[in-house]
């Protein structure tokens, strides 16, 4: 690849000779996969409630997630084995878990994640058809644009979508006028009184979901195998979740500045995103609120097809592990093209694809049952610490080489979003509607 890399005797990239930005892509999928609708509402929310206050606490999330990736990609680059071989390795009760978690979890995200991405399109078109039916549509165009494009496809329309993302939330946050002052005043960390959960979700939330885990398998999608690797895999880590920074502090700027002193309230959920676009109309006009919306669509749009890609790619090494009995092999682990590839088109993939896009059509028009979503949030809740936990686990034993084991800064980052993750769990299930 022109100077950045050599090849194997097959063509295939096999050790860089130098970082380079121009490798960076994987990162951009997960963190652009991570950062939904929901995320930014909720750093909506804390900058309208608390102004810049909780800046702080968004930018040692960032940090957070860079160390969860890191550890993820690590794994893969160092052993050679995918995360779900690690998780393998580690007791039957993971398989248990993780099968039954991925199953119900993917039936509700699938209506969620349909219904965020009708949302903008609903708003955009008022004449046009209604939201269960812009919902259908995302959800089927979702699932042909995954079924037949190969990685390299996938990437650049993530690349497409993120530059979307970054280029409206960035203007809109400029366009309020931000005080630089203020922004600089909240990076120190202050906690008022009843943001103690509101720091938290900031930290632990935004950009943090079960695609955190599909990293390895984009970056052995992308190519990279083995530890020569490893610089371009931090590189592009860091560049993913800077990107998600700046994400973050834009929402916020705009929630302080345009919610915030004005006190206005939006509604809760992915909604509130449509209520921004109509107070953007009537501070800046039409144009801006229409390039909003425009924006709020790539960010749920980018997380369905990254979750219907990211977990396809987790389930279908998931089934392949169990056929094979826990034996080692290369569903998702090889680094040739062949080796990547081949799970996108395995039956395994393409059915959780389907269980992603058909059966939770069924939620568009019926009230969620009460249990389906307990059992949603419970799962949901536990992913995090337990991916962390686990994460901690396998980079400190002998299932990993030496030379790429946790040091004393990894395992402090692990270990703290590890609590960090508990507490949240605590809270998640102790506020679901039992």
């Amino acid at each position: 690849m022109t100077g950045i890399t050599e090849e194997d005797a097959n063509g295939a990239p096999a050790r860089p000779r130098r970082a380079s930005w121009r490798l960076v892509g994987p990162g951009i999928v997960v963190a652009a996969t991570g950062v939904g609708a929901g995320d930014l509402v909720a750093t909506l929310v804390a900058g309208s409630r608390y102004g810049y206050t909780l800046l702080w606490a968004a930018v040692i999330g960032c940090l957070v997630k860079i160390s969860l990736a890191e550890a993820v990609g690590r794994w893969h680059l160092a052993t050679g084995r995918t995360l779900f071989e690690g998780w393998r390795s580690l007791g039957r009760w993971t398989t248990g878990y993780f099968g039954v978690y991925v199953v119900v979890w993917g039936f509700v995200y699938g209506a969620t994640a349909m219904s965020s991405s009708a949302l903008p399109l609903a708003a955009l078109f008022p004449d046009g058809p209604g939201l269960r039916t812009w919902a259908v549509v995302t959800g089927l165009v979702g699932l042909v644009f995954v079924w037949w494009g190969r990685y390299p496809v996938f990437e650049k329309a993530m690349a497409v979508l993120v530059g979307v993302m970054f280029v409206v939330v960035v203007y809109v946050a400029v366009r309020v006028a931000p005080d630089l002052g203020a922004v600089l005043a909240g990076l120190a960390p202050v906690l008022p009184d009843g943001s103690l959960l509101y720091s938290l979700g900031l930290v632990g939330g935004v950009g943090g979901t079960i695609t955190m885990a599909a990293y390895g398998y984009w970056v052995n999608a992308k190519g990279w195998s083995g530890p020569g690797w490893m610089g371009v895999m931090r590189l592009d880590n860091r560049v993913a979740y800077l990107t998600t920074g700046i994400f973050v502090v834009a929402m916020l700027i705009i929630g302080a500045e345009l919610l915030h002193s004005s006190r206005i309230a939006l509604e809760g959920g992915d909604r509130g995103l449509v209520d921004l676009g109509e107070v953007l109309a009537d501070r800046y006009g039409s144009a801006t609120a229409t390039l909003f919306l425009v924006g709020f669509f790539a960010a749920s749009f980018s997380s369905l097809i990254g979750v219907w890609h990211g977990v396809g790619l987790l389930f279908a090494d998931f089934v392949t592990r169990l056929r094979r009995g826990g034996a080692r092999g290369p569903a998702g682990g090889a680094g040739d093209a062949e080796g990547a590839g081949a799970p996108e088109r395995t039956t395994a993939f393409r059915a959780y694809l389907l269980w992603l896009t058909f059966p939770p059509m069924l939620l568009l028009f019926l009230d969620r049952p009460f249990g389906l979503v307990v059992a949603y949030g419970v799962l949901g809740a536990f992913f995090m610490p337990f991916l962390a936990t686990t994460l901690l686990w396998l980079l400190n034993s002998r299932r990993t080489p030496p030379e790429w084991r946790n040091g004393p800064l990894s395992n402090a980052m692990l270990a703290a979003a590890g609590l960090l993750f508990v507490v949240l769990c605590v809270q998640q299930v102790r506020a679901l509607p039992w």
